[in-house]
């Protein structure tokens, strides 16, 4: 059999890829792989701890793309994917994932008549103006087979014309990094103390929460950016607050002046944080404050109640049967929600069908007999 080439091209590709990377290999017999990262974000220093942290093999080939505009990032994805395709004859491309790298290697497959795999399909926020939206939807349609993190995700393919045939119902590899992490987690108050943070900051009672924030449609405008911050700091107030600032949030509050709005006594600024230590700041917390679409999966599998603070979620479960809520950027709502978790009230949740840390083995052997 020829490889099966995998692409990662941003932070959460590696927590997806990672378990598949292990259940192909461990397959019997094992299906050959060739891993390609594009480079579409590329942090040396981050991505090297990311492959320890995930047990990740290093990439067999960079692209080395770096950052630009979607259509240029997206086309260079393209022009420097193709030769590999050409020389390399895959069984397949397998994607992870809504990043520009997932739509432009698919693309890129496709036209060649080469198979495409992809995992996590079916995820839909119904917001195009979101570009992982897009990147969703047409990854989707042109796609093969289309492996999916939880059932509702197969009605939103079918309304968009998928036949049943194509989909394969494997649940969560980002819960499978999880599981296989968790022991590993770093103790929260050590990483406080690697940043030179007290711990005393957090009180008697060690309790905390947890922020990030990084979408462009919450940190890019300085009104919005700013009463975030205020209802943060209102929160704060009640109990600490952890803020791993992601490098666009940070310019961004340089750019407006807005660090006044941040309490130093009670809310500690954190650069961003390597996967080890992030799970064992969401491990430890009390309820998690995001715009992340991930994170809302792994407080799900954690039991941590979060509020997303968005107006939409391509994650419903996390809603349904998780320990997530949507609460937009509407300060009241952000605060009765906090306060709720705070007074005990928060969601408990249960842990969905199939997130059970053995999504990428089922990957595998669907793919096995799939390419058979």
């Amino acid at each position: 059999m020829n490889p099966v080439i995998c692409i990662v091209g941003a932070r959460p590709n590696f927590m997806k890829m990672a378990p598949i990377l292990r259940a192909l290999a461990a397959h019997s017999p094992p299906i050959p792989m060739l891993l390609v990262h594009t480079g579409q974000h590329y942090d040396r220093d981050m991505s090297d701890k990311l492959f320890e942290d995930l047990a990740l093999p290093r990439p067999d080939i960079n692209l080395e793309v770096g950052s630009a505009s979607h259509a240029v990032q997206t086309a260079e994805v393209m022009r420097r994917f193709e030769p590999l395709v050409d020389a390399h004859h895959p069984s397949c491309v397998l994607v992870v994932g809504d990043v520009n790298s997932t739509l432009a290697c698919a693309l890129v497959a496709t036209k060649k008549g080469i198979p495409v795999a992809h995992v996590e399909s079916g995820l839909r926020s119904n917001d195009r103006a979101m570009p992982e939206e897009i990147n969703r939807i047409l990854t989707d349609q042109i796609s093969d087979r289309l492996y999916i993190t939880e059932r509702s995700a197969a009605s939103n393919l079918a309304r968009e014309g998928i036949e049943n045939a194509r989909i394969c119902f494997v649940g969560n590899v980002m819960i499978d990094s999880l599981l296989h992490a968790k022991h590993k987690a770093v103790d929260p108050f050590e990483t406080l103390k690697d940043h030179g943070i007290d711990a005393a900051m957090l009180g008697a009672s060690g309790h905390y929460g947890v922020v990030t924030l990084h979408r462009p449609s919450n940190v890019d405008n300085q009104q919005t950016l700013s009463d975030l911050l205020g209802v943060l700091a209102e929160v704060a107030v009640k109990i600490p607050l952890v803020f791993a600032l992601h490098p666009r949030t940070k310019a961004n509050i340089e750019r407006f002046g807005l660090f006044n709005l941040i309490n130093p006594n009670c809310m500690a600024l954190l650069p961003p944080q390597g996967y080890l230590e992030m799970l064992g700041l969401m491990a430890g917390a009390t309820l998690m404050l995001t715009d992340s679409g991930g994170l809302q999966e792994e407080t799900t599998a954690l039991g941590v109640p979060c509020l997303t603070l968005r107006e939409n979620t391509e994650r419903p479960i996390t809603i349904d049967q998780g320990t997530n809520t949507l609460v937009g950027r509407d300060r009241q709502a952000i605060l009765d929600a906090s306060f709720e978790i705070l007074a005990g009230r928060g969601k408990k949740g249960r842990v969905p069908e199939y997130w059970d840390g053995h999504a990428a083995e089922r990957i595998a052997a669907d793919l096995w007999n799939w390419l058979k």
